[in-house]
């Protein structure tokens, strides 16, 4: 009996044999490309594996496994106690154009383009007894958002990349394997036009409740955030990158700024809003007659309920490693509690939060207490513990997103004796039991992790993503525009903090355009925290230098009682214009001389 492999194409263009003659001196385990086509299990494994390399971005420990980013430890959210990760090369500007880190994303997305485009040229001829017509209509669709969706992917880390659209043969001449950058605005043209095309023949809902494919939803969310990304300062007349240029001149992001590409932004945001919105999609709540629990529990389980409402695209059953990377490491209680508890959350990001009256800490009116101790239930917690002021009363995002010292740990396993999280020196979780497996701010990360498995579906875009954007590109080309608040104050609502407004029990609205885009960038960082948006925001709007350079502060680690409460300079970071955008890959310039390097490197 014959056995047959499914091979994986490579990006440089193996591709299968299939000349009939050499088929009947060759093993009988070699599957040739008609082969494929010939068969719906074969076809559907294929497909699969162009979407084996979307990137699974709430993994962050390793970069590259399953293509994860180091993006939420690479921003001023957090920081990862561990050396290996690669967080800490881009924080001291230390990483080079050789690292392998730097290449994963580059070669494997190429590897699935190459392999979608090849899909798509031979769908059409596979076998109508096997693959009907509806079905290569739908599978081609997939094949080409997949294909848009990983090439918005590398342009969001590297900047303008080379298009490539058609199968290249592998005896091709190198005047058609070797290509120059295209424009920014041409890969952005190009995206857009693939997902457009995608949509007519994709599903609204996935088929067989399959989910993680390719939806209408999926591609229309993913066409404004290809928008929301060429509006933004980064690629839209940015002045610093007037030298990056091909040999033969050709300008790749363009010089002169553009206010119409927000609304280009805004118009999909709203198209997908009027088409999906309440009807596929809805911003997820839970029901509680207590509003502060209702907020938190909606705020917190909007992650951790798999495919609700908000979810718009995800990956499935990820094992994500934020269970283990995210749990303390609780010595002296049963290892269904412990883990490593590296994943550090940066007193930065921990002040970010609003107080439970929706204003900022740094506001007079808000309550916040810098210094002392209060009884407090936390809304996880059972009861009221001793806890330090400045964690107390804050808004239900905070609890959903920060472990703080001497706080009851979320799973409490089979203990007899309440699992609480002490992180100071002598603590379960602090640096005399470990100077690895421990946190290096004194905070750790808490949002996404479960009560009990990480292997569970993992959402990369959500709902309110798409209307915080909406709200932010409205307001950059159409300040006074009423939805602006509309959109902003229905996550503040679902975060259980007053809206902005002008009635009873509402926050003054901000007073301007630049007002209001501060109130739309800190609502992302608070709604968005610990989602690998953070890292990309700072970059798109220009202000990562600012934000992320210099230094870093937490809980002092090492010390015990009061003393662990001081605030404590952790690190001093760097970051050069050069670190903007990832490098090309040192290997992609040398064996190609059309391909020209990002500035700075």
């Amino acid at each position: 009996m014959k056995t047959k492999i499914l091979a994986i194409l490579a990006a440089g263009g193996m591709l299968f044999t299939s000349c009939a003659g050499f088929l009947d001196q060759i093993p009988d385990d070699v599957l040739t490309v008609d082969d494929i086509f010939q068969s719906k299990n074969y076809v559907d494994n294929y497909l699969t594996q162009i979407y084996s390399n979307l990137p699974n971005e709430m993994s962050q420990r390793f970069v590259g496994n399953q293509f994860a980013g180091p993006w939420t430890a690479a921003s001023d959210e957090a920081k990862y106690n561990w050396d290996f990760n690669y967080a800490n090369n881009m924080n001291k500007s230390t990483w080079a154009t050789t690292d392998g880190s730097v290449s994963t994303f580059y070669d494997n997305f190429y590897k699935s383009i190459r392999n979608a485009t090849d899909f798509i040229d031979k769908i059409d001829g596979a076998n109508p007894a096997e693959v009907n017509d509806a079905l290569k209509s739908r599978y081609k669709a997939e094949a080409r958002a997949l294909r848009a969706i990983y090439y918005y992917y590398l342009i969001r880390i590297y900047g303008p990349v080379p298009l490539v659209t058609q199968v290249i043969p592998v005896d091709a001449p190198l005047s058609e394997v070797l290509l120059p950058r295209s424009s920014f605005d041409e890969c952005v043209e190009f995206i857009v036009s693939e997902l457009d095309q995608a949509y007519v023949d994709l599903p609204t809902n996935p088929v067989n409740n399959e989910y993680g494919r390719m939806t209408k939803g999926i591609v229309k969310a993913f066409k404004q955030q290809t928008l929301q990304l060429a509006a933004s300062p980064l690629f839209n007349g940015n002045t610093d990158y007037a030298n990056l240029k091909n040999k033969d001149g050709k300008q790749l992001i363009s010089q002169t700024y553009d206010a119409n590409k927000w609304k280009l932004a805004a118009d999909a945001a709203k198209e997908f809003i009027n088409e999906f919105v309440p009807t596929t999609y809805r911003l997820y709540t839970e029901n509680h007659a207590d509003p502060f629990m209702k907020a938190y529990l909606s705020t917190r389980n909007v992650m951790l309920r798999e495919w609700n409402e908000e979810w718009i695209f995800a990956r499935t059953n990820a094992t994500n490693y934020v269970q283990y990377d995210m749990t303390p490491k609780h010595v002296g209680y049963t290892t269904d509690v412990q883990g490593g508890g590296a994943l550090g959350a940066t007193q930065k990001m921990v002040d970010a939060y609003y107080m439970a009256n929706g204003l900022p800490i740094t506001d007079p009116a808000s309550g916040y207490e810098s210094s002392g101790f209060a009884d407090f239930q936390a809304p996880y917690d059972v009861r009221a513990r001793s806890t330090f002021k400045p964690w107390t009363n804050r808004e239900a995002r905070f609890y959903v997103g920060i472990t703080y010292n001497r706080s009851y740990w979320l799973n409490q396993g089979s203990n007899s004796s309440e699992v609480i999280t002490v992180m100071e020196l002598s603590g379960n979780s602090g640096r005399r039991q470990s100077t690895s497996d421990v946190s290096p701010t004194g905070y750790i990360v808490r949002k996404n992790v479960a009560s009990n498995s990480n292997n569970r579906g993992s959402v990369q875009l959500r709902l309110a993503h798409i209307f915080l954007d909406y709200a932010e590109a409205l307001n950059e080309y159409d300040p006074t525009n009423p939805e602006i608040l509309t959109y902003l104050n229905l996550i503040r609502e679902r975060a259980g903090i007053p809206t902005y407004g002008n009635g009873a029990g509402q926050i003054p609205p901000p007073a301007n355009q630049s007002a209001m885009r501060n109130a739309i960038r800190r609502e992302r960082q608070v709604e968005l925290a610990f989602e690998s948006v953070r890292y990309f925001d700072c970059r798109r709007w220009k202000t990562a230098a600012t934000e992320f350079a210099g230094e870093i502060y937490g809980m002092n680690m090492f010390a015990d009682g009061n003393a662990f409460y001081e605030k404590t300079l952790i690190e001093t970071r760097v970051f050069k214009p050069r670190d903007y955008l990832f490098p090309i890959p040192n290997n992609e310039i040398l064996k190609n001389d059309l391909m020209v390097q990002n500035p700075g490197w």
